[in-house]
């Protein structure tokens, strides 16, 4: 290994002590890529430190411009408006209304609210924060167990990084040049089915310890009525930008623009039936959270292709790949401690971080062990083209980021819904979200022995 790969790690190391000290993560980007390719320019003199500088202000605008990218906001727009205009509440209540029935109903009414929030939502963070504070109270009240309720709500959260429409599916897409679309479609599948994975430890849960729920919470026939008539918009919205995507009515940012305007129809509507619904004050708090969260999802963009620059100079991923491909082990191995390093930095990481960080590395070393860029599905070492190994490779990635938000003792998820229940010890809580964790790891294993799994939606659709 020469110098520049030792500077390039070097500099990887600082980036992962930055982050785990918890820095800004566009700003340690920033500062890393800077500082290592200045570090570069000492070394080899062929390495020019003030055109890489000069291009920032292209660079800059490059990653404002990318059409891909504009749906961004549009998405985070969506999740705002919709937290305002109530629809995480009406969500909750009409699941609990169809669930209550159940013991643990309240509880599975959570996880499937989680999935319908997180489908206008797209952030993990941010779907375990609004469900968490519409959804404990009431969990709380009806005296469930501190650990099922922290814990389903803290698994629960992690839905909202992999249900489409996605934020991180988004800027994957963009790192591996894949189809956002196909992103989309081949992520309903894995999303459905940790639904039911989820659903189903509740109710194994419950029967196996009765005291963890109340037998049942069966809700009052009007308020029921109530609870079912307010759900239907909602899922007419939800199931609408879900559906328009799947059969390819539209594309991501038409659809994310459908659902904008949608909300603020219905959310304005409501006024004028007399309840609380959308105003100009909620619209603007909306349009601010919204500025504040894509500003910083661009910062970090940026900071990124600034990392990268420094990275692919320094020859890091093409050095990756070819120790991958002249060690010896076996590509699958390769591929399980891949996602094993996801999930430990998942632990201490945000997922966006994450996927801009680890994917570039990632991706040019599974191109190389399936056979190059241009291995067919006959010819290669996983049974899939390279279009085929992307959408694969982005939902694995995207699950195992979802566990590590959950992973002990560092689950950023386990923190949030913690501290809005600030009298559970945090170690009920982890043991709440371990037979959560337990059924990821088996839906990861289905993934990887059945990729079908995640490739039916864009064949059957594409």
């Amino acid at each position: 290994m020469g110098e520049m790969e030792f500077i390039g790690i070097g500099g990887l190391v600082v980036l992962f002590i930055l982050l785990s000290l918890r820095a800004p993560v566009g700003l340690s980007m920033l500062l890393v890529g800077i500082g290592g390719y200045y570090c570069l320019s000492l070394a080899a003199p062929y390495v020019r430190f003030l055109p890489y500088i000069k291009q920032f202000k292209t660079l800059l605008w490059s990653n404002m411009a990318n059409y891909d990218l504009s749906v961004i906001p549009l998405f985070v727009f969506m999740g705002y408006l919709a937290s305002q205009a109530g629809l995480s509440q009406d969500l909750f209540r009409g699941m609990s209304a169809l669930m209550s029935r159940f013991r643990g109903g309240v509880a599975m009414s959570a996880i499937g609210a989680c999935a319908g929030f997180g489908a206008v939502c797209g952030s993990s963070l941010a779907t375990a924060s609004t469900m968490g504070r519409v959804a404990l109270p009431e969990l709380r009240r009806m005296n469930y167990s501190p650990r099922l309720a922290t814990g389903a709500l803290a698994a629960g959260g992690t839905l909202g990084i992999l249900i489409p429409p996605s934020v991180a599916l988004v800027i994957y897409a963009v790192i591996v040049e894949a189809s956002i679309i196909d992103m989309f479609r081949a992520a309903i599948i894995p999303g459905l089915i940790a639904v039911l994975f989820f659903i189903s430890v509740i109710a194994i849960m419950v029967r196996i310890n009765p005291k963890l729920a109340p037998k049942t919470s069966d809700m009052d026939p009007a308020e029921r009525k109530t609870a079912l008539l307010r759900l239907i918009p909602v899922l007419l919205i939800f199931g609408s930008i879900i559906l328009g995507l799947g059969v390819g009515l539209f594309t991501p940012t038409p659809a994310a623009g459908v659902g904008v305007f949608a909300i603020l129809v219905y959310g304005f509507a409501q006024r004028f039936w007399g309840e609380k619904g959308l105003n100009i004050k909620g619209v603007s708090t909306a349009l601010l959270e919204t500025a504040i969260t894509s500003g910083m999802i661009y910062y970090i963009l940026f900071g990124a292709e600034v990392l990268k620059g420094f990275f692919t100079r320094a020859g890091l991923p093409s050095a990756m790949a070819t120790w991958a491909g002249s060690s010896g082990l076996d590509p699958w191995l390769v591929l399980i401690i891949m996602l094993l390093i996801f999930i430990l930095l998942g632990c201490f990481m945000d997922s966006l971080a994450m996927i801009l960080v680890v994917v570039p590395f990632f991706w040019p070393v599974l191109i190389d062990l399936n056979g190059g860029d241009y291995a067919t599905a006959a010819s290669s070492t996983f049974g899939m083209s390279v279009d085929e190994l992307k959408i694969w490779f982005g939902i694995l990635s995207l699950i195992v980021v979802e566990l590590g938000l959950i992973t002990p003792p560092v689950g950023l998820n386990v923190f949030i819904i913690n501290a809005l229940a600030k009298d559970v010890p945090m170690s009920e809580t982890f043991k709440g979200v371990i037979p959560f964790f337990g059924v990821e790891l088996i839906r990861v294993a289905l993934l990887i022995f059945f990729p079908v799994l995640v490739l039916f939606m864009p064949s059957a659709l594409g």
